[in-house]
């Protein structure tokens, strides 16, 4: 409204990221370790596990446990690209970077995926000037276009630069700052900024599993290759969450633990099923999803139809005074069936439930 004046906000950013220690230390604790120690047939064993042989693991080297039953769960890490220069910088990831006590006048985002894009808006609020450099020919590259432009538009005019379609050629760093040096359309860039934050995709932790000891299946992107059953190649052993190529979210993972426990323990037989799974990035505003978008449709050779509404016609966001983006519906025109959802919209996410 026209008669409130906003104000920038005084960041104490050191007090900022003592705050989230507290309270992703108080979450571990009561949501994990608590909930762990009190389950009478669990027993929690902190160490480094790797299959010694088909029925049994050795933990630290030197703790044997045999099992009938195996769950593979060891989830992902930051994917770092083969980017000239890279490995004699120093660069975060988005593990690192929440533990930096000081904000940085600038950053450069290496990706443009949503943990890169919320990360990249919540330190351009802060005050950090932010660049997103991204290979791609636009940021959220799985989705289509007008979702990625859409967001794009927004992200820029908070003041964030956002460059795509580049080639990374060399990293390099003189002193506290960074450069990265791009081919765009046959022209090169340098840019330039005080920390540099990698944020190209996750790699799956499968590397130290000792999987080729016991004839384990792993792909060539190196996950644990699954049926949709969550079973392996191996008739005892399963895997789940971000260690094999499926969507990777907290809930998604949860959800396949429980199907793995199901299957493994009651001979349930029961087949994961993401159809009416949604997802959300955290920006704002948010883009959200449910279902299939029109590229899926298409993939998968079923008939659809898009309906897509600006919130400038919304009128709940008209009273918002805050129309930024639209909501667009994919049908089957066949059978009337709702195929799925995009959303961009401030609260989008509630839209999909």
């Amino acid at each position: 409204f026209k008669g409130i004046r906003p104000q920038k906000p005084k960041v104490d950013f050191k007090e900022i990221i003592q705050q989230k220690r507290e309270l992703v230390s108080d979450l571990q604790q009561k949501k994990y370790k608590d909930i762990l120690s009190r389950l009478e047939n669990v027993h929690f064993v902190k160490g480094h596990a790797v299959f010694n042989d088909a029925k049994n693991i050795l933990v630290n080297g030197k703790d044997h446990y045999k099992g009938l039953k195996f769950l593979i769960a060891t989830g992902a890490s930051t994917k770092i690209p083969p980017v000239e220069g890279l490995d004699k910088v120093q660069y975060l990831t988005n593990r690192t970077l929440f533990e930096q006590e000081t904000l940085p006048e600038s950053l450069i985002v290496l990706g443009g995926g949503y943990i890169a894009l919320e990360i990249a808006q919540t330190w351009q609020r802060m005050g950090t000037k932010v660049t997103v450099l991204q290979r791609s020919a636009h940021i959220l590259s799985k989705q289509t276009r007008d979702v990625a432009e859409e967001i794009t538009r927004h992200l820029r005019d908070e003041g964030m630069e956002i460059h795509t379609g580049l080639t990374f050629r060399q990293v390099t760093q003189q002193n506290e700052s960074k450069f990265v040096t791009v081919i765009k359309n046959g022209e090169e860039l340098t840019f330039e900024a005080e920390q540099l934050l990698v944020s190209t995709g996750i790699r799956p932790n499968t590397s130290f599993l000792g999987a080729e000891q016991i004839g384990l299946e792993i792909t060539n992107s190196g996950h644990v290759s699954v049926n949709e059953r969550l079973e392996t190649n191996l008739p005892y052993v399963y895997a789940a969450g971000d260690c094999i190529n499926t969507p990777a979210y907290v809930y998604t993972a949860a959800y396949e633990g429980k199907l793995v426990v199901e299957n493994a323990f009651t001979g349930a037989n029961r087949k994961k099923d993401y159809t009416g799974m949604p997802w959300v990035v955290f920006t704002d505003p948010e883009v959200a999803g449910v279902g299939l978008d029109e590229k899926e449709a298409e993939a998968a050779g079923i008939p659809f139809d898009v309906s897509r509404v600006e919130l400038t016609q919304v009128p709940r966001s008209l009273a918002a005074l805050d129309t930024r983006g639209f909501v667009k519906l994919i049908r089957n025109p066949e059978n009337n069936h709702l195929l799925g959802a995009r959303i961009v919209a401030p609260g989008g996410s509630e839209l999909t439930m």
